[in-house]
């Protein structure tokens, strides 16, 4: 059984800290792989990513696989919840292994983060090495398989895309080999996800149907929106982030293929996108339980097309599960407050 979640790819986990109120509107969100670890890369397409350890997946360098990765809000400040990762890991002995002692570990935790600050009223309320404890506690408190929870939680709790609310989505696909590709998406965009023309999800237009808003509403949405693009500071820096995942047997170099191919799974949800003041940066993650069929020599072409599939599901996903959000730090409305939710099959 599925759940159209990271979680479908065996083994892998995810866990959220959330924090809101009192200044806070911030979070961090942790992907747990394998014990062992999962063949990792990476692809920054952003000309302003905040990150952390991601010269160590370059094909090139040593480190083959990695525990986890953080996706955190707080802007660089926010990377020191990876501190608190590694913490945890160096505890369960789980790391690149360094000396004698099987004790002797140094967890490798590549990290990205999101543009938050202020947003929940207090610029110093962000994420610290405890947030990343907390989401990868949870993370490894969860079930194999678990449902994600999406919206606002996590490194999705105070990100926004245009002048709407953002949040965290996730997705998954099946391949007729067996092997399972999914996404696990942050949405913090400068860019927009809907058509200005007629509000519908740029996304949707990729998954065979598209509910299509009445004049009537969408013009009621347009006004709401630029009234608040009016009232709320103009955002300085977003990103994308996104980890995709599959259970495939990949190399280093395959996996980074994977992950810079799944940039295109934003590029078809988010416009304009890979701004420079974007710092979009997608994670791949292989976990080596299916092999590629070796008598097919483009058998990756299909990992790289659903890659980029349930990463622009994924962004659907996260925008429409995002609630409204009001306070200090600023206003921002909902897509499903501005248009409702879809209609049901048969409506």
């Amino acid at each position: 059984m599925t759940v159209d979640a990271l979680t479908d790819v065996a083994g892998v986990r995810v866990g959220h800290a959330t924090r809101t109120g009192g200044g806070w509107l911030t979070g961090t969100t942790v992907v747990l792989a394998p014990e062992g670890g999962a063949v990792a890369a990476v692809d920054v397409r952003g000309g302003g990513p905040g990150t952390k350890e991601t010269d160590a997946l370059d094909p090139r360098n040593v480190v083959e696989k990695v525990e986890a990765i953080v996706l955190t809000g707080g802007s660089a400040y926010g990377l020191d919840a990876a501190s608190g990762v590694m913490a945890w890991l160096e505890e369960q002995g789980r790391g690149v292994r360094v000396g004698p002692d099987p004790r002797h570990v140094v967890p490798v935790v590549p990290a990205a983060c999101v543009f938050d600050l202020g947003r929940g009223g207090d610029f110093r309320a962000r994420p610290d090495a405890a947030t990343g404890r907390a989401a990868v506690e949870d993370a490894a408190a969860s079930d194999v398989g678990a449902v994600v929870p999406e919206g606002c939680v996590g490194a999705g709790t105070g990100t926004v895309v245009g002048a709407m609310k953002g949040g965290v989505g996730t997705a998954s696909s099946v391949l007729p080999s067996g092997v399972t590709v999914a996404a696990l998406v942050v949405v913090n965009a400068m860019g927009s996800v809907l058509d200005a023309g007629t509000g519908v999800l740029y996304g949707e237009l990729f998954q065979g149907s598209v509910d299509r808003p009445s004049a009537p509403v969408h013009e009621a949405a347009s006004r709401r929106l630029a009234e608040t693009a009016a009232k709320n500071a103009p955002p300085l820096l977003n990103t994308t982030l996104a980890v995709v995942a599959t259970d495939a047997v990949l190399s280093k170099a395959q996996a980074q293929k994977v992950a810079g191919t799944a940039h295109d799974g934003i590029a078809r949800a988010v416009r304009p996108v890979h701004m420079l003041n974007d710092g979009d940066t997608v994670f791949a993650l292989a976990t080596g339980a299916v092999p590629l069929d070796a008598g097919h020599p483009l058998a990756l072409n299909d990992v790289l097309a659903a890659g980029a599939d349930v990463v622009t599901r994924a962004i659907v996903r996260a925008v429409r599960a995002a609630g409204s959000v009001a306070g200090p730090g600023g206003v921002w409305p909902s897509y499903t407050e501005l248009y409702g939710r879809p209609a049901a099959p048969g409506d």
